[in-house]
C-alpha cells in the first residue's frame, strides 16, 4: 500500500485499471467546465472577496484512481482552521506559478467547492499540479504517506512565514525520546516532533491490542533493547542493555493518528489487518496516558481533550482497494460520507463500521482518525 509514515515500514505502491464509469463522469464535468469559462483575474478576485461558508458538503469527482488524494482533500478542506490558514497565502504572481502552486490550486477548488451549486466537482487542476511533484495520478496511494506529502508541498510552497508557523502549530505532534543505559544509568534525551501518531495494531507478540487507548499505551510504553538491539554506551565503554521510551510533549489542534493496518509478513508479503478496533467519539489522553509517559505541564495537558473529525477508511485488500472519507461537519456538526462525487450523511452508527472485521473482506475499515481539541467550556 505505498509508503508507511512514521515508523511503519515501506511497501510498494499497487497500481489499479481505471473503471470506464470513472473516466465517464470525469469526462462529463470537463465539458461542463469547458462551457462555463471564467477569466483567471476574475478568480483571484473572487476567492479573496468570499466569506467563509459554511463548509458543504461537495464531492470531488474521480479523475484517475484519485480517492486517497479525495477523501484527503475533503479532510483538509472541511477544517475551518486549515482553510483560515490556507485563505491568507501569497498569490503567485505569474500563471506558470500558479498551476504549479500546491496551496494555490487548494485555495481554487475551495472557492469552487463552496461556490458551486453542483454535487461536485473536479480536482483535475489540483491533480495536474501534483503530478509536477510525482504524485501521478492512475496509482494507488497509502493514505498515511500522500498525507505527509501533501502536507510538506503545501509547507514548503506558503511563502509567509506566520501561516507556516500556524500550520506547523495546526498539526505537529512534540515528543521526547528517553534511552537510558540499564547498567550505568546514563541517560540521552532527544526532542523530536512528527506529523500523526502512527499506532501499531499488534503487540511484539504479534497479538490484537484490542482498543485505541490500548493502542496509545502500547505505542508510549517503554521497550527493552537486549540481545542485537543493544545499543553503544559510551560511558561504558561498551553495548549495553537500554531501556528505550518516548513521552508526549504537546499534541496539536489537529491530533492525525494512523493506525498501521498494513504490515509485512516473513515473506514480505503485504498484509492487511482488518480485525476489530473500536475508537471513541471523545478522547481524554489524561486518562489513557500515566503521568511517566508525559512530559509536558499541567496546562498543556489540560488541553488534551479531543473529539472526533473525521476518519478516512479503505476498503479491500492491498492488491485492490477503495478510499472513503467520514467527516463531521464543524458547523452543523453533522457526519457525512465522502465518497468520491457521492456525498450523503450519516449516523454515528455508520461510522462505528469502520472499526473493522477480519472476516469481512471488503468491508471498510479505519486507517486515519483525525481528533480535533474540544474548546474550553
Amino acid at each position: 500500500m505505498g509508503q508507511r509514515s512514521g515508523r511503519q515500514e515501506r511497501s510498494k505502491k499497487l497500481e489499479l485499471a481505471v473503471s470506464e464509469t470513472m473516466k465517464a463522469e470525469a469526462e462529463v464535468q470537463n465539458n461542463k467546465e469547458a462551457e462555463e469559462p471564467k477569466a483567471e483575474d476574475q478568480r483571484v478576485t473572487s476567492v479573496f472577496g468570499v466569506a467563509d461558508l459554511k463548509n458543504g458538503a461537495i464531492g470531488l469527482y474521480n479523475v484517475g484512481q484519485s480517492c486517497c488524494l479525495n477523501s484527503l482533500l475533503q479532510v483538509f478542506l472541511m477544517n475551518r482552521y486549515f482553510t483560515g490558514i490556507l485563505r491568507r497565502i501569497t498569490v503567485p504572481q505569474c500563471a506558470a506559478q500558479q498551476r504549479r502552486n500546491v496551496p494555490y490550486q487548494m485555495l481554487l477548488l475551495l472557492e469552487e467547492m463552496q461556490c458551486g451549486k453542483r454535487k461536485a466537482v473536479s480536482p483535475i487542476d489540483l491533480a495536474c499540479c501534483l503530478s509536477v511533484y510525482r504524485v501521478k495520478m492512475f496509482v494507488q496511494y497509502d493514505a498515511a504517506q500522500l498525507f505527509l506529502t501533501l502536507w510538506n508541498l503545501i509547507m514548503r510552497q506558503m511563502k509567509k512565514a506566520e501561516l507556516v508557523a500556524e500550520l506547523g502549530n495546526l498539526y505537529t505532534i512534540c515528543v521526547q525520546e528517553h534511552l537510558a543505559c540499564q547498567k550505568c544509568s546514563s541517560e540521552t534525551k532527544r526532542n523530536s516532533s512528527m506529523l500523526t501518531l502512527p499506532l501499531p495494531v499488534l503487540d511484539s507478540s504479534s497479538h490484537v491490542l484490542k482498543t485505541l487507548e490500548n493502542c496509545l499505551q502500547y505505542f508510549f510504553h517503554p521497550e527493552e533493547l537486549t540481545g542485537r538491539n543493544m545499543c553503544f554506551c559510551e560511558q561504558c565503554g561498551r553495548k549495553t542493555p537500554f531501556l528505550q521510551s518516548m513521552k508526549l510533549v504537546h499534541l496539536p489542534q489537529t491530533l492525525t493518528i494512523h493506525l498501521k493496518r498494513f504490515c509485512y509478513e516473513k515473506s514480505s508479503y503485504i498484509h492487511k489487518l482488518s480485525h476489530y478496533l473500536p475508537f471513541p467519539q471523545d478522547l481524554d489522553f489524561n486518562a489513557v496516558l500515566t503521568e511517566n509517559q508525559c512530559q509536558a505541564d499541567d496546562k498543556e495537558k489540560a488541553a488534551w481533550q479531543y473529539e472526533l473529525f473525521a476518519v478516512v477508511a479503505h476498503s479491500g485488500s492491498t492488491s485492490c482497494g477503495h478510499y472513503c472519507a467520514y467527516i463531521r461537519s464543524l458547523t452543523e456538526c453533522k457526519w457525512y460520507c465522502f465518497n468520491d462525487s457521492e456525498v450523503c450523511q450519516v449516523s454515528w452508527d455508520d461510522v462505528k463500521c469502520t472499526y473493522g472485521h477480519s472476516n469481512l473482506h471488503w468491508g471498510e475499515t479505519a486507517y486515519l482518525l483525525i481528533y480535533m481539541k474540544k474548546r474550553p467550556q
